[in-house]
């Protein structure tokens, strides 16, 4: 259970940091997603769910741009995306990373201050 709750804590206080950032990407996700809608002449929702759906990667193919610069703004969603996606795993890595060390590796040191170098103690 501290497993967790360190996870929680370190993954909800890293995000909140990012939080600016990462609504930026989100944001122009949506709106690159709009334009490829008007260009396309896609409703609004469909534009969004194109745009999400190129973005997290999965590409259902069910909305596939046909104008050059409609498929110019997807590749960018797609990178975006991918940073987007990369920034939330880094993240929960970096959780991850400071509840095994905050369990595990205090626990077979108690002279550890759980920080990052902890695992070197030993040495």
């Amino acid at each position: 259970m501290r497993f967790t709750q360190i996870f929680i804590d370190t993954f909800l206080k890293d995000i909140s940091g990012l939080a600016p950032f990462l609504l930026g990407l989100i944001v122009l996700i949506t709106l690159t997603g709009v334009v490829i809608g008007k260009l396309e002449s896609w409703s609004l929702i469909d534009s969004v769910y194109q745009a999400f759906i190129t973005a997290t990667t999965v590409g259902y193919g069910d909305f596939p741009p046909t104008r050059t610069l409609s498929k110019s703004l997807c590749i960018l969603n797609a990178f975006v995306g991918l940073l987007l996606t990369g920034i939330i795993v880094a993240t929960g890595v970096h959780a991850v990373e400071n509840a095994y060390q905050g369990v595990y590796v205090g626990e077979r040191n108690p002279d550890s201050n759980g920080g990052n170098l902890a695992i070197f103690s030993d040495w």
